[in-house]
């Protein structure tokens, strides 16, 4: 088995670039995954790992070899180099270099009666872990970044979503892409929005449905207002007029949920 004790190995050097560049993500087509649950939610999803690096003394051979399978190949690091690239301050000494997906719309794989989410140029990476595990909770049937404003393989994103970037459908694309996908699928469009709305409660999501939600500054774009089914908003009885887009999320989901009887 390889070990590698040195930071400045050209192998760690290029890692570290994963988890610091979008662009040698990009041009790599791989990514780093870090902690145990992590790794096994990425393999479950289909994600496919090139190499597993380990540190023995927090975790066993065994136990890599049970998380990783026999597809990846496996090196022995020393806390020294597992320091330099961990993006946690703690987590179980293994990290996995995984190849990233495609994330296209047309590679979406929806039943007859989807509950999609739709995020509009989404900028903070926490908030886009946030929303990932919250379609996580609710089984949702995709995920969809309308203009994303963040690499999906942000190791931000990887972290705050605690691994539900694995276990979401998720596709990225322009704006307009995604309006003409959802209108080729019969798929109403309720959006999250102030400007001519009604209250979300009033509405039925039991059909084919997407929850459209927009960044906590400006909002939705006017392409979207444009393309609604209707505009829906959640009654604010407070002093302040918008909340977290994942806590606003969070309630239109599980409202739609409610409709449907909670059926996973």
């Amino acid at each position: 088995m390889k070990q590698i004790s040195s930071t400045q190995n050209p192998f760690i050097k290029s890692l570290v670039q994963l988890q610091e560049k979008a662009k040698a993500r990009r041009q790599s087509g791989t990514f780093l995954i870090e902690g145990q649950r992590e790794i096994m939610l990425a393999t479950k999803g289909g994600y496919e790992l090139e190499s597993v690096l380990f540190v023995p003394e927090m975790i066993s051979e065994a136990e890599v070899k049970q998380l990783a399978g026999r597809q990846a190949n496996l090196t022995e690091i020393n806390r020294e180099v597992y320091q330099k690239l961990a993006y946690r301050d703690t987590t179980e000494g293994i990290l996995a270099v995984a190849k990233s997906k495609s994330l296209r719309l047309e590679d979406l794989q929806l039943g007859d009666n989807p509950l999609v989410l739709v995020a509009e140029a989404t900028e903070k990476p926490g908030n886009l872990g946030a929303l990932l595990r919250t379609a996580d909770a609710a089984n949702l049937d995709a995920v969809i970044i309308a203009n994303p404003k963040s690499d999906m393989y942000n190791p931000n994103i990887v972290r705050s979503s605690v691994g539900c970037l694995f276990t979401n459908q998720i596709a990225t694309a322009s704006t307009q892409e995604v309006i003409d996908f959802l209108k080729s699928k019969g798929i109403a469009i309720y959006c999250a929005t102030l400007q001519d709305s009604t209250y979300y409660h009033t509405q039925d999501y039991s059909a084919p449905t997407a929850l459209v939600v927009g960044t906590e500054a400006t909002g939705l774009t006017q392409e979207w207002r444009d393309a609604s089914t209707k505009n829906i908003i959640i009654p604010m009885q407070g002093e302040i007029d918008s909340m977290n887009v994942s806590v606003a999320a969070a309630i239109l989901i599980f409202e739609a949920k409610r409709q449907r009887g909670f059926n996973l």
